[in-house]
């Protein structure tokens, strides 16, 4: 059968189970929205206010339901708004199909308006990236691509489509089974009982948890492997929830922001079992003073990141799940009470406010939304301070619950994030935590909440600062606040009933608590804005250039 190249990839698309779409139209794929146009019975597009948000809300979507996220945006402008967004999923392995509208294949080459060469600006950000000169590479292109985004370390993938190329026709489909074949690692037995010897020697044992974990859903392996051999964990940023907050063996979040027994627990321990985590600067500090005294098994399905950072005793390379597995069934079974008495002591009282009547305390606010959202509610955030609040005390339970930008660090990244999010699960609720800096980068994106009815809660740590740069300048820098403070001249909340959406000043948590409960009851989107003291700063915190015992707590 005949079909044109728009109908080709919307095929394509169906066959995959892809159902939700994100993207903003343009010029170069009008060709493409035409067709959509007579298929929304198959597919259900949100348009955002801008492409950055459209990239992010796809990037969202892909974070909370494990599925690919799928983003159209025009040529020109419209594909290069998307790199940050690109650049952000790639950092943190999150499966995004980018379809990119082009000039016409007659005016390729020709510095012809609204032309770039996306495929060569986001060569290094992407897992594949591929202009289409030929309809007859269409389907191969898609589906390769397909492929390639969701297999192994999954991760974006792009594909550039010329304007005349959605109007054209040949034969589809000419390859219904696309014989395009992603060699996985196998699991090395001899290295599984190497690690397993290690274990078993091992009288001080930590889990090191990355992301890995999330994106191979070995949440549940983990859960079983540790708590059988009574192993303490400690997550980075990107696995939160992939072990239960609240579970004793739990230390939370380690690293720069990490609580004492977490840090002193790697500090201190004998054996490092890292598993799907890449030794981030951000968790090991100064390399040199990291963990001397233990040995390292790493645990990875990307073999390029073993020994990159840290270099490791042992390597294990495959199916997390599988070998996971395989450490249940060979590791001795043990209690480690000693072990778990001596981290327990290393607890330090935490610095929680120093409010004193100026705004609310972030801990109580994070609390708060705890207590009223539930286990089950997915947690988004901006960048800054409050994020690392919301990693500090938000009690996650979820492997999927907890969607931030790890890697690239990406002010903005929130709203847009939190509408896909909510795209995907809408039966759950969704809650974005930002401050002021954030939003001011994504509150554009606040009619796209309103013009799809998109029933989500957004709490704005307002601080009147960068937060996060001023507390480094301040400890750092010798206080001097260059550009990091903002007048108080916006009224947020009034900016949110622009948009028609309701808002709330929380200047208590007596007002916090009550405009939770209209949102919950609401099935509308709720704005609350939550005064922060600028002087409230995110501890413990490791100085830069220091290792992770070495941090400040107050």
């Amino acid at each position: 059968m005949e079909k044109n190249g728009a109908q080709i990839l919307l095929e394509i698309l169906n066959e995959n189970g892809i159902d939700t779409i994100f993207g903003y139209p343009g010029g170069a794929v009008i060709p493409l929205y035409h067709e959509l146009y007579t298929q929304y019975d198959r597919f259900n597009h949100v348009r955002t206010s801008h492409e950055q948000g459209a990239i992010h809300a796809a990037d969202g979507y892909a974070r909370s339901t494990g599925k690919l996220g799928v983003c159209f945006v025009t040529s020109g402008p419209g594909v290069t708004n998307t790199i940050t967004g690109i650049a952000t999923a790639y950092m943190d392995s999150t499966p995004l199909l980018v379809i990119s509208g082009q000039v016409s294949t007659p005016l390729l080459g020709k510095d012809s308006f609204q032309e770039v060469d996306i495929t060569g600006i986001s060569m290094s950000i992407t897992k594949y990236a591929y202009l289409v000169k030929d309809l007859k590479d269409l389907e191969v292109t898609l589906k390769k691509a397909i492929k390639v985004a969701m297999s192994g370390r999954p991760g974006p993938v792009l594909v550039d489509i010329p304007k005349d190329l959605f109007i054209k026709t040949t034969e589809y489909p000419t390859r219904p089974e696309y014989d395009f074949v992603i060699s996985q690692p196998e699991v090395n037995d001899e290295k599984v009982n190497q690690a397993c010897a290690l274990i078993n020697e091992s009288e001080r044992p930590i889990v090191y948890a990355g992301g890995g974990i999330k994106i191979a859903e070995a949440h549940e392996a983990l859960r079983k492997f540790c708590m059988e051999n009574e192993i303490p964990v400690v997550n980075t940023l990107m696995s939160l929830g992939t072990f239960p907050r609240t579970h004793e063996l739990s230390l939370g979040m380690v690293g720069m922001h990490g609580y004492p027994e977490a840090n002193m627990a790697i500090t201190k321990s004998d054996l490092i079992i890292a598993i799907g985590a890449r030794f981030s600067d951000r968790v090991i500090g100064n390399p040199k003073d990291f963990a001397e005294k233990a040995k390292v098994i790493h645990v990875d399905f990307d073999y390029t990141e073993i020994s990159k950072n840290i270099d490791a005793d042992v390597d294990v390379v495959g199916d997390l799940n599988a070998i996971l597995r395989a450490f249940s069934e060979k590791v001795e079974k043990r209690h480690r009470a000693p072990w778990l008495s001596e981290i327990k002591a290393y607890c330090v009282e935490q610095q929680v406010s120093v409010t004193m009547g100026d705004g609310l305390p972030p801990k109580d606010i994070i609390d708060t939304v705890h207590e009223m959202i539930g286990a089950s509610g997915i947690i988004t955030t901006d960048v800054g301070q409050h994020q690392m609040w919301t990693a500090q005390y938000y009690k996650f339970q979820n492997a999927r619950q907890f969607i931030t930008s790890g890697g690239l660090g990406t002010m903005g990244f929130g709203l847009g994030a939190a509408i896909g999010a909510k795209m995907g699960n809408p039966q759950k609720h969704v809650v974005l935590f930002t401050g002021d800096g954030s939003f001011r980068m994504n509150n554009n994106e606040l009619a796209t909440l309103a013009d799809y009815n998109i029933p989500m809660l957004i709490v704005l740590f307002n601080n009147r600062a960068l937060g996060m740069v001023r507390q480094w300048q301040k400890l750092f820098q010798d206080g001097r606040y260059a550009e990091t403070c903002f007048k108080e001249n916006v009224d947020y909340c009034k900016l949110a009933t622009a948009y028609g959406i309701e808002s709330v000043k929380a200047r208590s948590l007596f007002d916090l608590q009550k405009g939770i409960e209209r949102f919950k009851k609401s099935g509308k989107a709720m704005f609350i804005e939550c005064k922060v003291n600028k002087n409230e700063d995110v501890y413990p915190i490791v100085p830069p250039g220091k290792s992770i015992d070495q941090y400040l707590t107050k």
